[in-house]
């Protein structure tokens, strides 16, 4: 049987899966309105899960599945992972100095700067997943990750906060804020907490962990049909057990819980197995066009669109800015404020095509 490594190492199931992942990412983050927006398309006030609360541990979840593609390839040579480990800390460090270039806009406060966001907890995600794939086997990583959940979920119920002599996990109010408040530099997201915070930082490292199991799953020597099968009762069960541990531990984006993890990566799971039977195995690719396109060049798609809200979102015509001005059109012609606003964004998403298919057309995959 063919090593599965040492064939064509690019999933363009994952690349699609990356791709619309990236563009919801955008929908939600650039609404027309956001006095206007459709309850699943904002994140979850605290407890609970939405579409949107999706996005986000996807993203992480690829970024595993990515690593393992990257590296085993290089791993089977075993020659010095030096090279490998300058190269993970340079792309970690770029990742994240893009991240703090965009908190910098549009007026470069650096007394009131943010040092956190999405690029910041993706180049920590990959950094430290990266390390623990070329020095760890899978049942290490699976261990790793387990253990991080567990004493997380301990550590978060058993401990109080300071100052309030009890357990919380109330926003502003719980273990990982107070660490935050403590440790956490610059401003934060939410003023008394942040949900790329200091703490929920490790159970984001286990979401890139599942993702990295997945990814050795779909580099094994099951048949391709095997692999789907596996991907997706894998991906069953561990939803399942994230949910009935959210019971005791609710499932919770802004603190990140061990059964968000949970519930968040079957989720994952699942979806990259249809969508891998779909298009890998069947070979439907023209509705899937789009997603590829966006995801050969995902992280600088989501820089360019938080370039390009500098324009759409914040500089006035009139009294108002563009966006306003053409959500308040399509509410004179009929349609709903909340439909308005989500066909702005819809719009939105396609001006930030534009540039990711000439890329694509051009075979140009910029990569931080």
């Amino acid at each position: 049987m063919t090593n599965p490594v040492a064939e064509s190492s690019r999933l363009i199931s994952l690349d699609a899966m990356r791709g619309f992942t990236i563009a919801v990412m955008i929908i939600v983050n650039f609404p027309g309105n956001e006095e206007f927006v459709y309850a699943t398309l904002m994140h979850s006030r605290w407890n609970g899960l939405t579409f949107t609360d999706l996005v986000a541990p996807f993203f992480l979840f690829i970024v595993g599945v990515s690593i393992v593609f990257a590296f085993s390839k290089r791993m089977e040579t075993k020659g010095s992972k030096n090279d490998l480990h300058k190269k993970i800390v340079i792309r970690s460090l770029k990742i994240f100095a893009v991240g703090m270039f965009l908190n910098m806009l549009p007026d470069f406060d650096l007394g009131n700067l943010r040092w956190t966001g999405t690029l910041h907890r993706i180049a920590i995600v990959f950094l430290v997943c990266a390390f623990v794939f070329l020095h760890t086997n899978w049942k290490q990583q699976a261990l790793t990750g387990a253990l991080i959940l567990i004493i997380y979920w301990l550590v978060m119920t058993l401990i109080p906060t300071p100052g309030t002599g009890r357990v919380v996990l109330e926003r502003g109010l719980n273990l990982a804020a107070w660490i935050d408040q403590q440790y956490l530099p610059g401003k934060m997201w939410q003023g008394t907490w942040d949900p790329e915070g200091i703490l929920s930082t490790f159970p984001s490292i286990v979401t890139g962990i599942t993702g990295m199991l997945a990814g050795k799953l779909m580099l094994s020597h099951f048949t391709p049909n095997e692999k789907v099968n596996y991907m997706v009762t894998i991906g069953l069960f561990t939803a399942a057990t994230g949910y009935f541990w959210g019971l005791i531990f609710p499932v919770n984006e802004n603190i990140w819980t061990s059964s968000f993890v949970l519930v968040t990566s079957g989720f994952a799971a699942m979806l990259l197995g249809a969508l891998y039977f779909l298009v890998d195995i069947l070979g439907y690719k023209n509705g899937t066009k789009p997603g590829i396109i966006f995801g050969t060049n995902a992280i600088m798609v989501y820089v360019l669109a938080d370039i390009f809200a500098l324009f759409f979102y914040l500089l006035p015509f009139g009294q108002k800015t563009l966006n306003h001005h053409v959500v308040d059109l399509f509410i004179s012609t009929g349609f709903a404020p909340k439909l308005a606003s989500l066909l702005y964004a819809l719009l939105f998403v396609s001006i930030n095509f534009v540039p990711a298919l000439f890329l694509y057309r051009k075979k140009i995959f910029i990569k931080l």
